[in-house]
């Protein structure tokens, strides 16, 4: 099993998060996003995740010490919701590489997340999952994340209603 690093993501990361973004538009299984975004159209987005409170990061392989290592995934936290009462509250997002799905990215994500929360004073973690999402539901499930909400048929794909599944951690 490969390991991996993250760091925060730099300005000039954001044309490989967006593809790597892109690149799961088509499966219908990861965002509502159902054509490919632009850089432009994300840089407000990028510039929002302050790292000293909703940071934003980017993975590679640990073995990979070349003196850029090629990105292979991103990780973000996000305001839920963006009023201050839930300032403790966060959003994970999780996006890897299609060569790179299935090895472990997740994982680690979510172990690096869940500790790093309370360092940015985040007592509960969330995740906004399609319901036939069924790897990522059961990733999330497998770190103690619990149904929070059913949102039934609020999204539609390509005329098929989906589901969106909220689940939630309370970390503190």
């Amino acid at each position: 099993m490969p390991s991996f690093v993250h760091r925060v993501a730099r300005p000039d990361d954001l044309p490989v998060i967006v593809d790597i973004y892109n690149s799961t538009i088509a499966s219908r299984e990861v965002t509502a996003d159902t054509e490919p975004v632009s850089v432009a159209s994300r840089q407000q987005w990028f510039d929002d995740h302050d790292p000293e409170r909703r940071p934003l990061w980017v993975l590679h392989a640990a073995d990979d010490d070349s003196a850029s290592p090629a990105v292979i995934g991103w990780m973000s936290y996000s305001n839920f919701y963006g009023r201050p009462a839930y300032s403790g509250t966060a959003e994970l997002s999780i996006y890897i590489a299609e060569s790179w799905r299935g090895k472990g990215i997740g994982r680690y994500c979510l172990e690096q997340a869940i500790a790093y929360a309370p360092n940015i004073a985040v007592h509960t973690l969330l995740g906004f999952i399609f319901g036939h999402n069924v790897p990522s539901l059961a990733l999330f499930k497998k770190f103690g994340f619990d149904t929070w909400a059913k949102l039934p048929r609020v999204a539609n794909l390509d005329g098929i209603e989906r589901d969106l599944i909220i689940l939630g951690k309370r970390i503190a």
